[in-house]
This record gives C-alpha cells, sequence and structure tokens, in this order.
C-alpha cells in the first residue's frame, strides 16, 4: 500500500495534468479577457478554470479533502487534511505572454504542508516534494547550494518598486550590495531556483498561503529554510524567504536592518 505522501504526489499529478492544457490554451491567446479582484489584482478565465478542475477532480477522488483556493476560498471537509491551490502563480507575468508562471498545489495535515507539486506548462516543467522523500524536477534529484559565505551569494527578489507591489524590507538594497550578485526573477521561480541550487536567497514581501505551500516544502526536502521575514516557520506569515539555510539567519538579520541615513551629518 503507498505511503500518503505517494498518494498525495499521484492526486496533485493528476491536479497539474487538468491544469496544464487548460493554462496553455489561455497562454498567448489572442483575445484574453482580465478582470480585477477586490484587491485591484488580475484573474483570468483561466486562473477560475483551473481551480473548477481541481476542485471537481476532489469531488470525485478525494472527497475527504477540504480546498483552500487563492479563486474560490476555502471549502471544509470532515478530516484535517486539505489542498492549497494558487491555480496560475505569476498571472501578471501569464497575461503579458512571459512563460514563467505556474500552478502551485499542496497538501496540508493538520497545519503542516505534506507534499507539494509545481507545475510551469509553458516552461515544460514540474517540480515536487513530500515530506521525508526529498524535493525532485522529474527524476532529478535537488539540492541546495553550499554556499556559505554572503560575499558569494545570490539573491532573487520580484518587483523593486511599483504600485503592484508591496516595499522590501529595509535592509534590502544594503544587503544586495554586500552579495555577489543579484537577479528579478519574482513569483515562484526565484524560490525554484533556491531549491535547485542556482541562488541562496529570495524574498518575497506579500504571498498568501497558497503562494507559499508548494514551494516551502520542495525549498526545505531539498536542504533549504523557508519562513517568514520573523523566522515563522509556517506558511502564514504574509512574506516569504526562502534560502540555503546556511546564510539565513545572518540575511533575516540583515534584510530587518534599518535602512542608513544617507542625509549625512548636520542634516
Amino acid at each position: 500500500m503507498p505511503a500518503p505522501q505517494d498518494r498525495w504526489l499521484e492526486l496533485l499529478s493528476k491536479i497539474a495534468d487538468r491544469a496544464d492544457p487548460i493554462a496553455l490554451q489561455y497562454f498567448r491567446a489572442a483575445h484574453l479577457a482580465v478582470d480585477s479582484k477586490a484587491d485591484a489584482s488580475p484573474v483570468t478565465v483561466a486562473d477560475r478554470g483551473i481551480e473548477e478542475a481541481a476542485r471537481d477532480l476532489l469531488r470525485r477522488q478525494a472527497s475527504e479533502l477540504g480546498i483552500c483556493g487563492e479563486e474560490f476560498g476555502e471549502s471544509e471537509a470532515p478530516g484535517d487534511a486539505r489542498l492549497i491551490i494558487d491555480p496560475i502563480d505569476g498571472t501578471r507575468n501569464f497575461i503579458r505572454g512571459i512563460p514563467i508562471f505556474a500552478s502551485l498545489l499542496a497538501i496540508e495535515e493538520a497545519g503542516r504542508v505534506t507534499a507539494g507539486l509545481v507545475s510551469a506548462p509553458a516552461l515544460g516543467q514540474r517540480w515536487h516534494a513530500a515530506r521525508g522523500l526529498g524535493s525532485y524536477c522529474g527524476s532529478r534529484r535537488l539540492r541546495v547550494s553550499p554556499i556559505r559565505a554572503l560575499e558569494q551569494a545570490q539573491i532573487f527578489h520580484g518587483d523593486l518598486s511599483g504600485a503592484a507591489e508591496k516595499p522590501l524590507p529595509p535592509g534590502a538594497m544594503a544587503l544586495f550590495h554586500r552579495v555577489h550578485r543579484t537577479r528579478g526573477f519574482g513569483d515562484f521561480y526565484q524560490h525554484i531556483l533556491v531549491a535547485e541550487g542556482a541562488g541562496e536567497f529570495a524574498i518575497d514581501p506579500e504571498v498568501k498561503p497558497w503562494d507559499i505551500a508548494a514551494l516551502k516544502i520542495i525549498v526545505e526536502e531539498a536542504g533549504g529554510r523557508a519562513t517568514s521575514y520573523e523566522g515563522r516557520p509556517d506558511i502564514y506569515g504574509g512574506n516569504l524567504v526562502t534560502s540555503n539555510g546556511l546564510l539565513h539567519d545572518e540575511m533575516l538579520r540583515l534584510l530587518l536592518a534599518p535602512a542608513p541615513d544617507r542625509a549625512g551629518p548636520g542634516r
């Protein structure tokens, strides 16, 4: 009999198999209708269609699971396990024809994420992890980087400005100047790159549980850490930092340090 984690990964793969064709059907479509939600973030027929497909599959094959989804909220179930789904992470990328978007799928049991899958159909890649079983891209096992020196580190971030994004913490720019290199991939992809060992740290200033859940277990099972700015280890901290673990505490300390006073003495 398969372990529960194996069963959950099989279920998440089935959801992704339904999600990918829906996303690709509308990606770079000539006329894609875009609506605005109450928080002014965009939503498309693809976002809604993927979550509806996931909910339909659960009704048929895993009715014991509750659901927490970005588009249609929470649906309770008798047990303590639920699917957490972001049907399209990177909707703004999706709308603009940028292929860095993905469906984020995770299983949470008694408040702990035990399985996660990220499917990026326009990139032709999937990543998955289950608690105690490691993280993988296909059959390739993921491992975070072994870099221990801040001066050799690469940091990933999202938007540095703009009305659509929440500002980065006060020490972010000073931290950026201390590391070897920074790159602004944003969204899910920066955290996947940390899990793959391509960078040491990624910063997300404003996220929801469905943005975090799948990424958290993939990074952790690759040997890294995923917390809020304050070091909170669950998926409800409102922001997310992932790392190779070796630099996590040092980078959090620098990230939250007060910004330097640039006015100079006597000003």
